[in-house]
C-alpha cells in the first residue's frame, strides 16, 4: 500500500504530536520508523491506521484518504507494545476475533506460530506474561498479512531469543508475500539489518527518509590526531566528536568523495563507519549541526 502524507498534522491540545510532515512511502518494502520518547511515532502510525484523526494535512494510502474509510483501515494492521487489540478471551479467541476483521488471515500460519512461540490458545490474553501478550500480538500482526502491516515497539516484550524468532518469521512471511511494513523500534542495531528505507523524526517533524544503505553510507567516524581532525573535517556537517588526550573522533554526515578519502589517509587519519544507532543518536541529538 502507497502512503502519501502532506504537510500531515496533529494536536492534543496544546501540543503538537507531528508538524508538517510530508513523505511519501512506496509500496512493497520494509521501513524502520525511529525516533525519540515523544518524537510522535505512536502518534504518526496511529494516523496511519485511522486510531485518531488528523488536525490538518492529507493522509492517503493508496490514494484515498484513510481515516472513517472500512475498505482501507480493513487492510491495515497495527500492533502495538501494550497488546491491547488482542486481550480478548483466550488466545484462540483472540485469534478468531482477528479472523473475523482481516480478509488476508491465515488460521495456519497464526497456529504455527502459537507454537513456535510457545503460547497456550486456551490461556486467557489477561492472565498470560508480558511477554506472552507480546508475542499474541505479533502472531496477530503476521498471520493477518495486511498490506500495510505496522509494529509500534511490539516486540519489547519478548526475550532476546523470542525478538530473534520474531525477525526470522517477518522477513520469511515478507518474502513470501510482499506487503509494506513499517516498524517503530528503540533496538535499531538489533533489528536494522531488516529495513530497506528509514524515517526518522524528531519533536514531530521529519527529519531523515532515505535507503538504509545511503543513510549510512553518509557517516563517517574520522579518528586521528586533534588538529589534523579538526583541519580535515572544517566546513563539513559534525554530528559529535570525542577526545582522549591528543586523540580525536568526530562524527560526520555527509559523502565521502574518493579524493578527500585519499586526504584522510595520506593524513594518517583513520575513517571507519557508523552504526545506524549511533547515527540516529547524532542526527536528533539537541545541537546537532
Amino acid at each position: 500500500m502507497r502512503i502519501e502524507l502532506e504537510d500531515l498534522v496533529l494536536r492534543y491540545g496544546d501540543v503538537t504530536a507531528l508538524d508538517g510532515i510530508t513523505l511519501t512511502l512506496e509500496e512493497g518494502k520494509i521501513y524502520g520508523l525511529l525516533g525519540r520518547n515523544g518524537s510522535g511515532k505512536t502518534s504518526l502510525m496511529s494516523v496511519l491506521a485511522a486510531f485518531r484523526k488528523q488536525t490538518s494535512g492529507q493522509v492517503r494510502i493508496d490514494g484515498e484518504p484513510v481515516f472513517e474509510n472500512a475498505r482501507v483501515t480493513s487492510r491495515i494492521s497495527l500492533t502495538r507494545e501494550t497488546g491491547e487489540t488482542v486481550t480478548i478471551g483466550t488466545g484462540e479467541e483472540a485469534l478468531s476475533y482477528a479472523e473475523v476483521l482481516r480478509p488476508n488471515w491465515d488460521g495456519e500460519f497464526a497456529r504455527s506460530l502459537l507454537d513456535l512461540f510457545k503460547i497456550n490458545p486456551k490461556m486467557s490474553v489477561k492472565n498470560m506474561s508480558r511477554g506472552q501478550r507480546s508475542a499474541m500480538g505479533i502472531i496477530v500482526g503476521l498471520a493477518s498479512r495486511a498490506p500495510l502491516t505496522m509494529f509500534d515497539e511490539a516486540h519489547l516484550g519478548l526475550d532476546a531469543p523470542s525478538r530473534q524468532l520474531f525477525y526470522e518469521q517477518l522477513l520469511a512471511d515478507y518474502l513470501a508475500h510482499p506487503r509494506t511494513i513499517i516498524m517503530s523500534t528503540h533496538l535499531i542495531d538489533e533489528v536494522s539489518s531488516l529495513f530497506e528505507e528509514v524515517v526518522i523524526i524528531h519533536q514531530g517533524r521529519l527529519v531523515i527518509h532515505e535507503e538504509r544503505d545511503t543513510l549510512l553510507s553518509k557517516g563517517t567516524s574520522v579518528t586521528g590526531p586533534a588538529a589534523l581532525v579538526d583541519g580535515f573535517t572544517a566546513g563539513m556537517q559534525v554530528l559529535g566528536s570525542r577526545s582522549l588526550g591528543p586523540t580525536k573522533s568526530v562524527t560526520v554526515y555527509g559523502e565521502l568523495d574518493d579524493a578527500r578519502r585519499r586526504k584522510a589517509q595520506e593524513s594518517g587519519l583513520e575513517l571507519g563507519p557508523v552504526p545506524l544507532q549511533d547515527l540516529f543518536t547524532h542526527l536528533t541529538a539537541d545541537g546537532a549541526s
